[in-house]
């Protein structure tokens, strides 16, 4: 549990009434269910009403319950186990549509992410990463699928692109020792936080490269050693990490960063489109034919 939270908590706990004792003791014994409850969720499961939920966040210091619940998500994600997140899925999910609620939930982040995320960390990672010696990415576990398309895309328009290889922790090292200060280094991670990724970064970040960290927010292990912070918004589907705006941010970065280079990439392409149509790497349809 988020130790900020149960500070608060702990301070004032004397002087709470019945009530806000009953949320307290419920969020410090089911503090993972209840970072994912509505005010709502949370009174029916304490037996108060929603108005004192509100006020209980309010008592605590927090401007309101969705403050409250952001930071104990933001602290709580990370800590879950899988067994823990199935849980939390079941109580948010029971009963309702889950095909409508998880792509509901991929929207709102999608547009959390484009509200929060900084212009100019943005635009300082794509002046960065023009002008890299070489450009290492980073992604471990389920942030390696992202990694990976961010590299498969980036390798079209550079030459200098390293997708660093994290199926061995010693082999990560090897492949990352002669990173310096002329280079750039994309790490991405996401709850559940791995630490191959903050000791690689650790390392990177030591050697003086610029780190350019996709997470989640800026308390994240991995902001702590960002040059470029970008954030982009996850949420939690059962022991599914949705990273649909993740992968949203990080298609709108190589955008961005290919558009200076256009003369470049539209040669690339160029050469690619001929090799790709001599050696029948993609289907065509000529004359109609199938």
């Amino acid at each position: 549990m988020s130790k900020n939270v149960q500070t608060r908590i702990d301070a004032v706990y004397s002087s709470l009434s019945k009530g806000h004792k009953r949320i307290a003791d419920y969020i410090k014994l089911n503090y993972d269910k209840a970072a994912f409850m509505t005010a709502a969720k949370l009174g029916e499961a304490t037996s108060v009403s929603e108005s004192t939920v509100v006020r209980f966040a309010s008592h605590l210091g927090y401007d309101g319950y969705p403050q409250l619940q952001k930071h104990l998500q933001e602290t709580v994600k990370s800590h879950l186990t899988s067994v823990q997140r199935m849980e939390v899925a079941a109580s948010r999910y029971s009963g309702a549509d889950v095909l409508d609620t998880a792509l509901s939930a991929d929207i709102e982040m999608i547009k959390a992410t484009r509200e929060n995320v900084s212009r100019e960390a943005f635009a300082k990672s794509v002046e960065s990463i023009n002008r890299a010696r070489k450009i290492y990415i980073l992604g471990v576990r389920s942030a390696a699928t992202l990694a990976n398309f961010a590299a498969f895309y980036m390798n079209f328009v550079y030459d200098n692109v390293v997708l660093v290889d994290t199926t061995s922790s010693s082999e990560i090292f090897e492949q990352l020792y002669r990173i310096n200060s002329e280079d750039v280094c994309i790490a991405i991670s996401f709850p559940r936080y791995s630490n191959q990724t903050l000791s690689a970064l650790r390392f990177a970040a030591g050697r003086g490269a610029v780190v350019i960290s996709i997470t989640d927010g800026e308390m994240s292990p991995i902001a702590q050693y960002a040059t470029y912070l970008l954030t982009a918004k996850s949420s939690m589907v059962s022991f599914v990490d949705s990273l649909v705006a993740p992968l949203s941010l990080i298609n709108a970065l190589i955008a961005a960063a290919a558009s200076e280079k256009s003369e470049q990439v539209y040669s690339n392409f160029r050469m690619l489109e001929e090799i790709w149509d001599e050696y029948r790497v993609y289907q065509k349809n000529d004359g109609g034919e199938s």
